[in-house]
């Protein structure tokens, strides 16, 4: 057996023959047992580590199996332990790849272990009456005073708040030993790079190819074409912790330096969007951004892969939460239609289109110039976007989230100027 196989490959790899004579041999309840035996189905490398760990951290790629391995600890620790408790990167994140996920909680419990789930407690019973808490990062002040025996922390990297994780790590102290599992996709952040640096940390590296035979071939026929040789797709598969790309605009240094946890009403906030025309296409780039004086302001990343009708209603919900004055939308991808669809959400909504007459560069340089003065803040973290900036090179495509947070910005800097010079001269 290789290094990367796992005893079901293995036994996969016997005689036909020899298979079906060991199937006989087991009682019916012990075949119904096996689709439930982790320590038949896990690779090697989803085994929890032999050396003692406070920390077991899993940098991995996509569709490796990360949440089959979180979910699968945390079934384990809660027949051991009382306080077993889960962090999500969101609350949909929690309840529907950590819980509710084809991986999660509920589908790898047989059904005599498997906990009931009381989402408007945001909690897990479980029948031997130990407790999973739910919490969100999003939601750094829910995880003030708690504490926890074990924890599961999902998507790390993709954590929009890192005072969530010293939350979480202030509460990592009852019982006899207090441990967390980290399954995320590896970026190059201050808390994962100090968390490899641990000496009480254990590392699992692993890609995306490994779990190639649990994947779908269309997996691999559309998202590994994509992405594979790319810069993004050596961290996004094959989990690889990148510095920035040379050739990028932004740089990650510029957007730490001057990210803020928290920022006062703005005097004018508008919701940029690059549009999609499907619901199976690219995602629709939807950027909430602010501005006050000379200082600029991304506010949220609402960017989703839907239908028009679902990003016009995702927009919609960013232009309300943030109180803003303006959609701003791109007309080349859809024209007409993204006005109407916006309007069918909410008739009230001011919406401004822009044509995209000049390059991307020419359109991205001033952006970027901001952030090199220290003049573009990030309120919290938005890695996808981060992500997008610091890989992104002119010549290249640009991706969504980048557009539509150029246009917002452009916007404010541009438009809103023009509106004070007029209002001056008035």
């Amino acid at each position: 057996m290789t290094l990367q196989a796992s005893y079901a490959s293995y036994f996969l790899s016997l005689p036909l023959q020899e298979r079906q004579t060991r199937l006989k041999r087991l009682t019916d309840a012990e075949r119904a047992a096996l689709r439930y035996l982790w320590q038949f189905w896990r690779r090697p490398n989803q085994t929890p580590p032999a050396e003692a760990w406070r920390i077991w951290l899993i940098l991995a790629g996509r569709g490796f199996g990360k949440t089959r391995i979180g979910a699968e600890t945390v079934r384990d620790w809660a027949k051991h332990y009382r306080y077993v408790n889960l962090i999500g990167a969101t609350s949909d994140d929690a309840r529907d790849i950590m819980i509710n996920g084809e991986s999660g909680i509920l589908a790898v419990c047989p059904e005599n272990e498997r906990p009931r789930y009381v989402q408007n407690a945001s909690r897990l019973d479980w029948p031997n009456g130990a407790q999973s808490l739910i919490f969100t990062a999003a939601e750094p002040e829910r995880l003030r005073g708690k504490q926890h025996e074990k924890l599961w922390a999902d998507e790390l990297g993709a954590w929009r708040y890192a005072e969530a994780w010293d939350q979480a790590l202030f509460g990592l102290r009852l019982g006899d030993n207090p441990q967390a599992i980290i399954t995320t996709t590896p970026r190059p952040t201050a808390i994962i790079k100090g968390l490899i640096a641990d000496p009480t940390t254990s590392v699992t590296r692993g890609s995306s190819y490994d779990n190639r035979d649990n994947l779908a071939p269309s997996f691999f026929a559309d998202i590994i074409k994509k992405y594979e040789g790319t810069r993004l797709g050596r961290q996004e598969l094959n989990a690889e912790i990148l510095d920035d790309n040379p050739n990028a605009l932004w740089k990650r240094a510029d957007i730490n330096k001057a990210r803020v946890l928290q920022i006062n009403a703005l005097p004018r906030v508008v919701v940029g969007v690059d549009p999609s025309a499907t619901s199976t296409g690219d995602e629709a780039g939807i950027v909430t951004a602010g501005r006050m004086g000379d200082e600029y302001y991304t506010l949220a990343d609402d960017s989703i892969q839907g239908s028009p009708l679902e990003w016009a209603r995702a927009a919609v919900t960013a232009y309300h939460r943030a109180k803003a004055n303006l959609i701003i939308a791109e007309a080349n991808n859809g024209g007409e239609m993204v006005t109407a669809v916006i309007k069918q959400v909410d008739p009230t909504v001011p919406v401004s289109l822009v044509h995209a007459s000049r390059g991307k560069h020419t359109r991205a340089e001033p952006i970027a110039a901001l952030y090199e003065q220290g003049r573009g803040h990030h309120v919290g973290s938005f890695p996808d976007l981060e992500d997008e900036l610091c890989e992104w090179e002119p010549g290249m495509d640009s991706p969504n989230r980048l557009d539509a947070m150029v246009w917002a910005y452009t916007e404010l800097m541009l438009r809103g100027e023009m509106r004070q010079a007029t209002s001056r001269q008035g």
